[in-house]
């Protein structure tokens, strides 16, 4: 099965800025309600290890594979639950320069495998409302400065 969240913001800041801040992993503890950790080798074929939090009592980490990192453009990333096909996700943050002073920000999901069905709520209730959180965050981040 397939199921895809896909979320947007508008965010009045020029692109380079959203890009600086939003790949600036070290710095999402202070500001990042959803994914709370981004670590290791970012470049594009580089391992990292990412740390998602949906409420206070549920928090998840796990590997993954950096598929892109195109500056000011889209950064993307494939992570798996033990083997491939059981729970996969692509995880993408693609930016478009709407004006010099505004960016939108295109979050989205891409999640296959058999384990989609049994966790499909849980993608809908908990996963997608994460993502609209983190954007939010990200705008008053950025839009407060």
């Amino acid at each position: 099965m397939k199921f895809e969240i896909t979320t947007e913001i508008l965010i009045n800041a020029p692109i380079d800025i959203v890009w600086k801040t939003l790949t600036n992993f070290e710095d999402y503890k202070n500001w990042n309600p959803f994914i709370i950790d981004v670590s290791g080798e970012i470049h594009k074929g580089g391992k990292i290890n990412v740390t998602i939090q949906n409420d206070a009592t549920s928090k998840m980490s796990f590997k993954a594979l950096v598929l892109e990192n195109q500056e000011n453009k889209q950064f993307s990333w494939r992570g798996k639950l033990l083997v491939k096909g059981i729970f996969d996700g692509e995880h993408k943050f693609r930016l478009e320069q709407i004006a010099s002073n505004q960016t939108r920000l295109i979050h989205s999901e891409a999640f296959s495998g058999i384990l989609v069905k049994p966790f499909l709520k849980n993608l809908q209730t908990k996963t997608k409302p994460g993502f609209e959180r983190m954007n939010h965050a990200l705008k008053v981040k950025l839009e407060s400065q």
